[in-house]
């Protein structure tokens, strides 16, 4: 008889709460979280549309259009969120009991208190619009990032961007997580097109003209090159001198490329610059 009075002031307990706005918090967390999984699911079928699109073109990079949409479809997602998961907590507080009338007071002395701190939060969230709609970079892109404070840049691979934050991979494979409110200044390295140079030193006794005739017949034969024509824009050029000291002199060697594909070419021309100066007989180190 006892257990039945104390399995019945259960069941009415629960009924109770529930009828109090129990249910209605847990409808709430749940679609939270039903929401928060659609969103994520919609996010990554457009971002595997778009690097599909990619990858089924005959495109060696994303295209300005393609890095700025990735970019957009995970700001848009993070928004979204943070919108529903803020909602939702207000929505919980009210049925929990707490009066979002009465928190007004106390919510801004505590604004107040905390306002220095938020205001880089506020930076950050700022800098990131600017950063988005304006285009600067976007998913995929090669950046060097001057940060606030910092000797040295952040350089690698964006990797993912928010209104906060922008996270970069490095070629060393570390992850690189810089607030934008600190970024003072954004060098892209893979925007529309890029530049490979390179610096022949030769003995300052050489023979410019010849030295301009290798470079030239190196030049045109990168482009003539099947591989490295998809990757040039036009034919590499040479500069002319570029330093002169009393042993040696610095002629430059300039190449147009896709973006983020100037390190490669470089690689591929000093190696090729190098192999037609020994067959000169002219030491160099480029």
């Amino acid at each position: 008889m006892t257990a039945n009075l104390a399995d019945g002031s259960t069941l009415a307990g629960v009924g109770a709460w529930a009828r109090s706005g129990g249910l209605e918090i847990v409808l709430f967390v749940i679609g939270a979280m039903l929401f928060s999984r659609f969103a994520q699911f919609v996010r990554d079928r457009i971002i595997r549309r778009i690097d599909a699109g990619f990858q089924g073109s005959d495109s060696l990079v994303r295209s300005e259009a393609a890095k700025h949409r990735h970019a957009l479809a995970q700001v848009v997602t993070w928004v979204l969120l943070s919108i529903v998961y803020f909602l939702v907590a207000l929505e919980v507080l009210q049925r929990l009991g707490f009066p979002l009338g009465g928190l007004v007071a106390p919510a801004a002395v505590i604004g107040a208190a905390l306002g220095f701190g938020a205001q880089r939060i506020v930076q950050d969230l700022l800098a990131g619009f600017f950063l988005i709609t304006e285009r600067q970079y976007g998913f995929g892109d090669v950046v060097s990032i001057a940060v606030t404070g910092q000797t040295y840049p952040a350089e690698g691979t964006v990797e993912d961007i928010t209104l906060r934050i922008t996270t970069l991979r490095n070629p060393d494979g570390e992850v690189i997580t810089v607030p934008n409110g600190q970024i003072v200044k954004v060098t892209n390295l893979s925007k529309d097109w890029a530049r490979a140079a390179i610096d022949v030193p030769v003995p300052a006794t050489s023979d410019i003209t010849k030295v301009n005739e290798i470079l030239h017949d190196v030049g045109a034969k990168a482009f003539a090159d099947r591989k490295l024509k998809s990757l040039l824009l036009d034919e590499p050029t040479v500069m002319g001198l570029e330093d002169l000291t009393v042993d040696q002199m610095n002629i430059r060697m300039v190449a147009r490329t896709l973006p983020g594909k100037q390190f490669e070419v470089g690689r591929e021309l000093r190696v090729r610059v190098a192999a037609a100066l020994r067959r000169e007989g002219m030491s160099e180190t480029a």
